[in-house]
């Protein structure tokens, strides 16, 4: 049975790596807003041509067409549901997100937040340039100290009031994102089974 889920945890956490697995696994589709962003821009429609519009004046892409992409991609399926990664961030895009869900007929079923230590994240974005950087590989601009830094603190500022609006609705469950990488995918898996 198709299941809709979101993964919330900070930049390093693991929601990428976690959400391809159950995308091969499970036949889920994630929804990355940033991946459905560049792919609306370089579309040539109508959402598209609006998106790139904004974008290109360096302009933050409003709530209504984020959720407009999102109506999109619900209404093409997935056999296995869908994994929600970078949205919301903030309650309102919760409460826009549950009311489209709602519209179409579905509706959210878990929230799993991979839970991580802060220094030892850092210690393992670190550990992840220099690996790149010894095997010649580009170092991701993010990879940096300072950097990672700044996008945990902004995580957390926009992510806070997400975990409590979602524990009070009965939805949250918390993983050890700081496992083993088949630990966290066999914790998923139960909530997944379980919701």
């Amino acid at each position: 049975m198709a299941k809709n889920i979101i993964l919330l945890g900070p930049p390093g956490a693991g929601k990428g790596t976690q959400a391809k697995r159950l995308e091969t696994g499970r036949s889920m589709v994630q929804l990355s807003t940033g991946d459905m962003l560049r792919a609306a821009k370089s579309s040539g429609t109508e959402m598209g041509k609006k998106v790139a519009a904004i974008m290109d004046a360096g302009q933050l892409v409003t709530d209504e067409i984020v959720i407009g992409l999102i109506a999109e991609q619900l209404d093409r399926g997935a056999a296995g549901g869908f994994i929600f990664d970078g949205f919301p961030r903030t309650l309102a895009q919760a409460d826009a997100l549950g009311a489209l869900l709602a519209a179409k007929g579905t509706r959210l079923d878990a929230v799993i937040e991979l839970v991580v230590d802060d220094e030892a994240l850092v210690g393992r974005i670190v550990r992840r340039a220099e690996e790149a950087a010894s095997a010649g590989e580009p170092v991701r601009p993010d990879d940096n100290p300072e950097v990672f830094a700044r996008r945990l603190r902004e995580y957390y500022k926009q992510t806070a009031p997400l975990l409590g609006y979602y524990y009070a609705k009965g939805g949250l469950t918390q993983v050890d994102g700081m496992a083993a990488m088949e630990s966290v995918a066999a914790e998923i898996a139960k909530v997944l089974d379980k919701a």
